[in-house]
C-alpha cells in the first residue's frame, strides 16, 4: 500500500516545525518496517526547502503535494497538535 502520511508542519517557530519533522519521520520509519510505501510531504520536502532557501507553506507545494496524494493509495494524518488546523 503507498500511504501519503500528512502532518502539521506550518508553525512560526522553527522548533517546532523541526519537532513535526523527526515526528513523521519516526513514523514513516515504523510504517516502512511494516512493508508500507511511505511518502512524508514534510519528510521528503523540508531537507529540499531549507538547502534551496524554499517557503515552507502549503500554497508552495501545494501542486506537487496534490501529485504524490494521487499517486498514493490513501492518506493517513499523524494527529499530532495543530493537525486538525493543518491545510
Amino acid at each position: 500500500m503507498r500511504i501519503y502520511l500528512a502532518v502539521p508542519y506550518s508553525h512560526k517557530d522553527p522548533a517546532v516545525r523541526e519537532e513535526r519533522f523527526n515526528r513523521v519521520n519516526s513514523e514513516a520509519a515504523n510504517l516502512f518496517t511494516k512493508g508500507h510505501m511511505v511518502f512524508s510531504p514534510i519528510s521528503h520536502t523540508h531537507p529540499i526547502a531549507l538547502a534551496g532557501d524554499l517557503p515552507g507553506n502549503w500554497e508552495f507545494w501545494e501542486a506537487y503535494d496534490r501529485t504524490m496524494i494521487e499517486w498514493c493509495d490513501q492518506v493517513w494524518v499523524l494527529a499530532i497538535e495543530g493537525w486538525n488546523e493543518s491545510k
